[in-house]
């Protein structure tokens, strides 16, 4: 790794640890960390899965927004190298899906990537002390092995990002777990419906639509759960996210949010 790429690595972590000092957008978080990871670490795509603490696992964020890649982070909530990292809560690296062996242990799993065009996948868990939370899912285009210095800087951004999304408040006081992530899960299913209301008003597709999210959110300092939430509600019209050059007054919840 060069010094320059050692550089904006430093930076990353900074960045990523600066929005623990004051009360953070988690999913903005997760999607910071999905697409910093395919920067870092010569990846082509990467997702973020989180527990439902109900025994099942449901994708929170992708380095894309495309339909077929979230269908895969999907698929590998119940099988493929994601599925078996939080069952061990340890990194699991596939070189070549198509090979016998990984067609065998992952069958569906590794249909769904041949057909978004993926050979190689890669998962480091997000854990908190003996406690598997989530995981980060690293994915090539070609038959690759990540080397173990990847690996390791990969789960590093995992840790970092595991503290975040509890909270470090929360993290110590054990019963809110549960209920952090339950939250996250929720905001998620908001920002799908604030997607789609936006695709369809711009025409766009889906990554551009949460893309436009987002920069309407930074834009207003305001958080992401909270703009998808008032788009997807009527509060916020559409019309507001027509350009990112001119956001109208009138356009603006009558009232700040509860």
């Amino acid at each position: 790794m060069s010094m320059t790429a050692d550089r904006r690595l430093a930076r990353t972590f900074v960045t990523l640890a600066d929005t623990l000092v004051v009360d953070f957008d988690v999913l903005d978080f997760l999607a910071l960390l999905a697409e910093r990871s395919v920067e870092h670490l010569a990846v082509d795509a990467a997702g973020v899965i989180l527990s439902d603490q109900r025994g099942g696992w449901r994708p929170a964020a992708g380095s894309s927004e495309r339909a077929d890649l979230l269908e895969l982070f999907t698929a590998q909530t119940r099988e493929g190298p994601c599925f078996d990292c939080v069952a061990t809560g340890k990194p699991v690296t596939c070189a070549d899906l198509r090979t016998a062996g990984a067609q065998t242990r992952w069958p569906r799993f590794s249909l769904a990537a041949a057909g978004s065009g993926f050979r190689a996948a890669s998962a480091v868990p997000m854990r908190l002390r003996d406690q598997t939370v989530g995981a980060l899912t690293l994915l090539n285009h070609e038959p690759v092995t990540l080397d173990p210095d990847t690996i390791e800087i990969g789960q590093a951004l995992a840790d970092v990002a595991t503290i975040g999304i509890l909270h470090q408040h929360a993290a110590a006081r054990g019963e809110l777990v549960a209920e952090q992530l339950e939250a996250t899960l929720q905001q998620r299913t908001v920002i799908e419906q604030a997607k789609g209301v936006l695709a369809e008003y711009l025409a766009f597709d889906m990554h551009d639509a949460f893309t436009r999210l987002r920069e309407y959110s930074h834009h207003h300092q305001r958080r992401l759960s909270e703009v998808a939430r008032d788009l997807a509600g009527g509060t916020l019209r559409p019309s507001a996210f027509a350009t990112t050059r001119s956001w109208p007054v009138e356009d603006q919840p009558a009232s700040p949010p509860a």
